[in-house]
């Protein structure tokens, strides 16, 4: 793989429960919301499970996911192809997490943030629907 080593690890706080941030990263139909610009390929299963592999296309790069956990409070992919490496998401009530490593060509530490943004974004609004 071309590119340089990078690393990033970014942590929020959130009105959130642990189960709702949960919900965002694990069940493919919300994934799928959040994570636009990307795409997800197609027939997923309803939830992300140890075990599955998957990709996600934007304009030309295709990233390969293997799930490793999806649990309660983590979930942690081996990344290959547009980047070589892993990210985990951990969460909490009221906080979330995600770390990045990889090799790639691609800013890691801009994408993270974006997709971090996103994902708040995405969950304020589910809160905000509730209420």
């Amino acid at each position: 793989m071309l590119g340089n080593f990078q690393q990033s690890q970014l942590r929020i706080e959130l009105e959130a429960k642990q189960s709702t941030i949960r919900d965002s990263l694990i069940n493919t139909k919300q994934l799928e919301q959040w994570i636009w610009p990307q795409t997800l390929s197609a027939n997923l299963p309803e939830t992300l499970s140890a075990g599955l592999k998957f990709t996600s296309k934007l304009a030309f790069l295709e990233i390969e996911y293997l799930v490793k956990v999806a649990d309660d409070n983590c979930l942690r992919l081996i990344l290959s192809n547009g980047i070589d490496g892993y990210q985990e998401w951990c969460w909490g009530d009221g906080w979330m997490q995600s770390r990045l490593e990889g090799i790639t060509l691609l800013p890691l530490e801009l994408g993270q943030t974006y997709n971090l943004m996103r994902l708040r974004q995405h969950i304020e609004m589910r809160q905000n629907n509730k209420e």
